[in-house]
Order: C-alpha cells, then structure tokens, then sequence
C-alpha cells in the first residue's frame, strides 16, 4: 500500500509535459497481440496498468520491454494460457483482451475485470457485439468465455448505449473477421481515432473513427512497420490545467491537443481562468476572483466524466455555489466526503454535485477511492494549509504519469512512501 504526503500552501510555477493517453495506452497494449510483427510504442505513460498489463502479456508467452516512454512487444511466439487473475482484477481495461483474444484465436476466456468503483459498467454491450461478430458467449465461475470457433462474421451492431469500451473492443474482434462490420452509435472519443490510426498503419481497413458510425472491413494478417506515437493524455492536461487554475502562479503545459479538450477549457474561461491557448500547449494565468459553474459530463466531446473530480477543488474557491451533474457515472462521488474532511463545502443533492465557496483547505489523512478521486485529492492538498496524507496512492499512480516527479518540477513539496514489512520507503 502506497501513501502520497504533500506539504500544501506553496503556489506551484513552471512547465509540465503531459504523457501519453492512459486510455488509448490500456486498449493499444492488448491490440498489440493481433500483430503478427512486434510492435514498438512512443509516448508510453508510466503507470502502474501499463506494468500490469505487462504481466498479463507475460502470461501469453508474450515479451515487452518498457524503458524511456518506449514499450517493445512481441507477440509472434503467443501461446493461448489463462490469464493471471491478480492483474486482470487490477484493472477495468483489461476486458479489451476479450476482444483482442477473440481477433487473434477466436476464442477467449477472460476473468470479470476489475478496476476502479465507481458505480456500474456493465459490459452487455460489448457481449452484444461478439455475439453479432459470430461468438458464443457464456459466464461461468466469474469468468466470460467467449467462442467463434466457427469463425467471425461481419455485421451491423447497433449499440444502445454509447460505449467506449465497447466500440474499441469490437474493433478488435471485428479487425480480422471476414466481411464487413458497421458500428452505428459508436462512441468518438480521441483514443478510438488513435486505436484505429494504429491497427490501420498496420493494414487493418478501418473507416469512420471519430464518428458514430464505423465500418471495418477484416484483413488476414496485420504487421507493424512504424512506432506508433500516443496522443497525449486530455484528461492528465485536464487535471494539471485544474491544478495550474487552484494553486499555480503560471503554469505552461505542454504536449497537449488543446481541440481534445475544448469542452473542459471553455469551462474553465467560464469560471474566469485566464488560458493562452497554443498549437500544443496550453499556459495558464494566476487566477483571480473565479465566478460559479455548472459542469454536465456527456459522451466525447462534451464534458468528460473524468474531469469532474480533478475540477471540483478548483471550483470551491469561485465565489459561489457551482454545480456537477455525471451523466455517464452518476456514482462518482468518492472525492465529496474526502474533500470535506479538508474543509471543503460539498453536498450531493438528488444526484447533483454542490460545490459551495471554501476560504481555506486544512491538511488531514484522506483515502484515494479511485484514480481521479485520487487526483482531486491531489489538487486540494496542494491548495490545503499543512500536510496531507492521502492513502490508497496506488490508484493515482495507475493513472498518472510519475506524478510525484512532475509535481516536484513545479515546485510542489511531495514523497511517495510505500509500507512494508520492513518499514516504510521512501521513493
């Protein structure tokens, strides 16, 4: 168990350089294995669910290497073995192996994942799509087995819900089934675009990412020729663009695609943050008498869900009452009773999110309930008069590319201890 200590109080100045996407990272790394070539990547965030997939890799007999950014992969000696349960509960992503393992052996059996908690993700839709792809599906002992023995179809797949996870899982079974497959009502979030620029660069045939409607044309065989470079992670820009708003004295964040996140940034001129917006950067002013908000999450490119906790702090100093609805996980609501156990003044009424005006954050022990909890808890440490002990920091280190390093850059007072047997580490 990881605990992150932060001495707030000290305004934060500098650059930071955003990572690679963690959610284009966690579906790349299982479409890894449909090559039939090793795949190298760039930009590569160092996060705890990158090792963990890693180790699932590891399992099927596949080799990485990660160092620098840089993740080597080589799936030509898989082997079909089961998964180690440890890491695939360690991680909600790690359903995309569902998909993955469908495209390369058609078949796949893949424990429940897990992940963070925060309110129901059921996965009917991503079953929806491999049973139209052909698949036979069964849950049996807290495992999905899925079997298209026969082969993979295409077809026309009609999702009910619009779903990430979803969409870029029948992409990978779809990719080499035989035919044509339409996704209609497919989510357009930028780590869809940056799934499908991989697997096309390899010579799969798809059309129509970044829009609700996706066809993929099946191919027998995909081989890499180029690193594939990940896009930046919006909602890492996100968080520090949050963090640069509440404690910064003028921050530059760096390695940013400021249209990937034009929902979050008119938000934050609303409250009244000064933002010169860049081709790749995004530098943010001083902030000064902030004005209440109302914040909706909606699919890509509204608002996204996962920029509603890193927000939170930041809107407590605007003079007045703002507003947080989550559409898409009306149950992410970890941060509130942490944050208030700092001073803050946040009520949940009929679903809404309040966020009242709060003077001052007073440093305590809090628990990082899941990752973007976690950096919520992060920004009003920084904020927070004193030190504060957030517990549970593994979550926020699967999520957040070295963290504690960045943070340090800008000046922030910051240690990650790990206890053990022996004692505590410092790290």
């Amino acid at each position: 168990m990881k605990s992150m200590i932060i001495q707030g109080g000290h305004r934060l100045s500098g650059e930071v350089t955003i990572g690679g996407a963690k959610n284009s990272t966690v579906a790349l790394i299982p479409a890894a294995i449909l090559a039939d070539t090793p795949v190298q990547f760039d930009s590569v965030p160092d996060i705890l669910d990158v090792h963990n997939l890693m180790a699932i890799l590891d399992s099927m007999n596949v080799s990485s290497h990660f160092e620098n950014g840089v993740l080597d992969i080589d799936p030509t000696q898989i082997e079909e073995n089961a998964l180690p349960g440890k890491a695939i509960k360690s991680l909600r992503a790690s359903y995309y192996f569902m998909g993955a393992l469908l495209g390369r052996f058609k078949r796949a059996t893949v424990s429940f994942p897990g992940g963070d908690n925060i309110g129901p993700r059921q996965i009917d839709q991503h079953i929806k799509g491999f049973k139209a792809l052909g698949a036979q599906v069964t849950e049996i002992d807290d495992a999905v087995h899925i079997d298209a023995s026969a082969g993979l179809h295409g077809a026309r797949i009609f999702l009910d819900l619009v779903s990430v996870g979803a969409t870029m899982n029948i992409i990978l079974a779809a990719v080499k089934a035989d035919g044509l497959t339409v996704i209609e009502n497919a989510a357009k979030e930028p780590e869809i675009i940056d799934l499908a620029t991989f697997l096309n660069n390899m010579g799969a045939k798809i059309r129509g990412a970044g829009t609700d409607v996706i066809r993929i044309e099946g191919v027998s065989t995909l081989q890499a020729s180029n690193t594939h470079t990940i896009i930046p992670d919006r909602i890492e820009a996100g968080t520090y663009l949050s963090m640069a708003a509440a404690i910064g004295s003028g921050i530059n964040i760096q390695n940013v695609i400021p249209e990937h996140l034009e929902a979050f940034t008119a938000k934050l001129q609303e409250l009244g943050v000064k933002l010169d917006i860049s081709e790749d950067s995004i530098y943010v002013h001083k902030s000064n008498d902030l004005s209440p908000i109302q914040v909706k999450t909606m699919p890509y490119p509204g608002f996204a869900t996962d920029l509603q906790q890193p927000i939170t702090p930041l809107m407590g100093l605007a003079n007045g009452s703002s507003l947080i609805i989550d559409t898409i996980y009306p149950e992410r609501t970890k941060h509130i009773a942490e944050l208030n156990r700092m001073g803050a003044n946040i009520t949940l009424e009929d679903k809404m999110i309040v966020v009242n005006h709060c003077d001052q954050l007073t440093g305590t022990t809090v628990a990082a309930g899941e990752i973007r909890a976690g950096a919520a808890l992060v920004i009003a440490a920084l904020m927070a008069d004193g030190k504060t002990t957030i517990n549970n920091a593994e979550n926020i280190l699967r999520g957040y590319d070295r963290i504690s390093e960045k943070l340090k850059a800008l000046g922030a007072q910051v240690q990650i201890i790990e206890d053990t047997d022996a004692g505590v580490f410092e790290y």
